[in-house]
């Protein structure tokens, strides 16, 4: 069972504030955020934090990703995001 802030999260992560991160970072988290070590939850909050604008450029390949945000959970973002764009 998730602890409250892992489930706080799942919960902004479907509620970023555009569609299309809703169902990215949702989806993301639903299938791997319970696995996340508590060091890369960390590094996944810190995404939340960022505009949506920027993280959907950064997933998306439009704009490079700052090196400071350029970790194994944004690539693990990455290529889920990739993975979910080859299926619809």
């Amino acid at each position: 069972m998730m602890d409250s802030r892992l489930k706080r999260l799942a919960f902004r992560a479907h509620h970023m504030g555009s569609n299309e991160n809703d169902i990215l970072f949702g989806g993301f988290a639903e299938r791997y955020l319970a696995g996340l070590s508590p060091e890369q939850v960390d590094r996944f909050e810190a995404l939340l934090a960022e505009t949506d604008n920027d993280l959907f450029n950064w997933i998306t390949a439009k704009e490079p990703v700052p090196e400071r945000l350029d970790h194994d959970v944004m690539g693990m973002i990455k290529k889920f995001v990739q993975e979910e764009a080859a299926i619809t």
